[in-house]
Formats: structure tokens, C-alpha cells, sequence
């Protein structure tokens, strides 16, 4: 109880450097991990602000780090305006995604289903976007999914996309079912 002691300014100091200890502390936990940065594509903006950016819708491509010849693109909405700028802004759930093969595909290491490719803070603290990968068996063909998520429940709001493994040239495709953990 020694927080407890001292006087009013002693203590509001004390418990501003615990919440921002803690605040630290979150941050970096709710951080993932990236593999890559996307590349940015290009922006469209939808709602003009006159002293701040705008809203945009924005496309970002990546390519599938443990597949590749596999691309996916997705196209997320960022806020302008003051908070947007100053990255306090919680951006919405509505994310959309494509996937595509562009070269021949080659399987780099063996994935669970539902594997995280890519990952995203959406918000300060408690939102991230989620690109997870999963192989169709019966049908040999890579599927892929959007979404986004909070420490609390996720949200209903995806977007799935699939990827049928063809031949690229003379090399038939490969079974991502041998690939499957």
C-alpha cells in the first residue's frame, strides 16, 4: 500500500506511470508479429475533409510467406481527420480480400489450417485484422479468409477468397494437402 502514501500529486504520478507501464505492456502484446509489409497499391478517398486527411479506402497487396507464387490483395478503409492522423481512430471491420496464383506454386514449409499469413493492428490496444490460409483437400485448392477481431469477441464482418492450385508451365501443380499439418 505504499502507492498510497505521499501526497495527492505523488500518488496521481505513481498511478500515471503504472497505466503507462501497463499501456506499454499492452501494446506490445496486442502488436503481432509481421512476416512483411504490404505494399500499398493505391487509395481512393470516400469521405473529403478541408484541414485534415480524408477517409480512404486503400489496397495493400502481400504475398503468402510459406506459399509461393500465391498473392492476396485486400482493401480496408483508413480514417482521416484529426484522430486518424494522430492514429488514435478505430478503423471499421470491413475488409475485403483476393487471392490469386501468379507464378508456379511451391510450398515452403508444412501450415495448420487456419494459419495466420498476415496481421494487422486496427485499433490502439484491442482490434487486429487476421489473413489466415487453409487448404481445401477434395478440391486442392488454397482458401483464404479476412477478418478482424478484439481481445473482448470478434466481428461477423470477413472475406474469403480461393486459390484452385493449376500448372504453371509443364510443372503440375502440387497437392496442398501434402502440406497440411
Amino acid at each position: 500500500m505504499m502507492w498510497l502514501t505521499g501526497t495527492n500529486g505523488d500518488r496521481r504520478r505513481r498511478a500515471a506511470a503504472g497505466l503507462a507501464a501497463c499501456l506499454v505492456s499492452c501494446l506490445a502484446l496486442a502488436a503481432p508479429a509481421r512476416a512483411q509489409e504490404p505494399d500499398r497499391i493505391f487509395d481512393k478517398s470516400t469521405v473529403w475533409r478541408p484541414l485534415t486527411p480524408n477517409d480512404k479506402l486503400v489496397v495493400y497487396g502481400i504475398d503468402d510467406p510459406a506459399v509461393a507464387g500465391v498473392a492476396c490483395w485486400y482493401t480496408q478503409p483508413e480514417k482521416g481527420g484529426i484522430k486518424g492522423t494522430l492514429g488514435l481512430a478505430e478503423d471499421v471491420s470491413d475488409i475485403s480480400l483476393a487471392c490469386r496464383q501468379v507464378g508456379p506454386v511451391q510450398f515452403k514449409e508444412k501450415f495448420k489450417q487456419g494459419e495466420v499469413v498476415f496481421s494487422e493492428r486496427r485499433s490502439l490496444i484491442f482490434k487486429s485484422m487476421q489473413i489466415v490460409r487453409g487448404c481445401d483437400v477434395r478440391r486442392n485448392t488454397l482458401i483464404y479468409m479476412v477478418y478482424s477481431d478484439r481481445v473482448i469477441q470478434g466481428s461477423p464482418k470477413n472475406s474469403t477468397s480461393a486459390v484452385p492450385l493449376a500448372p504453371w508451365g509443364t510443372e503440375p501443380p502440387p497437392k496442398c494437402a501434402d502440406f497440411v499439418k
